[in-house]
């Protein structure tokens, strides 16, 4: 696995409302911003790294940082539905703004994607087609995506870890669209705006199979109320084997039985976004500020 070690200095933003943060918590024992911040010690073994809560009325970047201080800033995962204008959500898209005008990179995935799109002028929906839990499945690259590097690695069709319940409706006018399956219109997308650059995922390359099995549990009902299943026991047992496999990723009756190759049972094969958008736009960056 390929990694970073020149003393970058990197910002996790995490939208997770404080309930929401602690429900997570208490599923897989950290939030989405943590979650993150874990994913990044490893990548980057001695860059330093914050962590800032821009939704919460108290979430302000550290004592006497700036955005422009930092190599990059990472959007975590959300609960927030973007289209309900609450003060949380006006809070995560000023943040966001100002993201955009500082110039520093920023990558996120599910909300991060559409809290980049949002605060660039695109839309944010309910998803047409119901959640997509637990997997989105045959995410193919467009022309455009197959050209620049975040999906550098990445096969012709692959499946990757993913929940959520809205979806980016209209990109930016300015915006590429990188990636798409039958379920969203939106999987991959680059986003330019007022001298910053977006780079976001609709999945989450981020979370491991444990995280899978989380998201499930804790959003049975929903789950069954969507349709993709009877009861919440079916749910539980889908949740199950998930979990089996993260215990024993090289098990491939389970990986048969869940449809999944090593795109998503495979670290180094599911964080390929993350480690591109840190090989690439981070470095291209931080040399023209030198």
């Amino acid at each position: 696995m390929q990694s970073f070690s020149s003393g970058l200095r990197f910002l996790v933003a995490e939208s997770e409302p404080p309930d929401a943060r602690e429900k997570r918590r208490e599923s897989v024992g950290r939030s989405s911003g943590e979650t993150y911040l874990n994913i990044l010690e490893r990548l980057a073994p001695g860059s330093a790294c914050d962590r800032v809560k821009p939704a919460d009325a108290d979430g302000a970047l550290p004592s006497g940082t700036s955005l422009a201080d930092y190599d990059a800033v990472f959007l975590s995962e959300s609960p927030l539905s973007l289209y309900e204008k609450t003060p949380e959500v006006r809070r995560a898209l000023a943040f966001m703004g100002a993201v955009f005008a500082s110039g520093t990179p920023s990558f996120g995935s599910c909300a991060g994607l559409q809290l980049a799109t949002v605060s660039a002028g695109g839309t944010v929906r309910r998803n047409r087609n119901g959640p997509e839990a637990g997997f989105a499945r045959r995410i193919v690259p467009t022309d455009e995506g197959r050209s620049p590097p975040l999906l550098k690695g990445r096969p012709g069709s692959y499946d990757a870890a993913s929940i959520h319940t809205d979806e980016v409706e209209t990109l930016p006018g300015n915006a590429t669209l990188l990636a798409l399956n039958r379920s969203t219109v939106v999987q991959a997308a680059e986003i330019p705006h007022d001298g910053g650059t977006f780079w976001g995922v609709q999945y989450h390359p981020e979370i491991g199979l444990d995280e899978v099995t989380g998201a499930l549990r804790r959003q049975a009902d929903d789950l069954v109320e969507a349709g993709l299943a009877l009861s919440r026991r079916e749910v539980e047992e889908q949740a199950d084997l998930v979990e089996a496999l993260h215990r024993e990723p090289t098990r491939r009756d389970l990986a048969w039985r869940l449809g999944l190759d090593d795109q998503v049972t495979d670290d180094d094969s599911r964080q390929v976004e993350i480690r591109n958008f840190i090989a690439t736009l981070v470095r291209d960056v931080r040399n023209r500020r030198r």
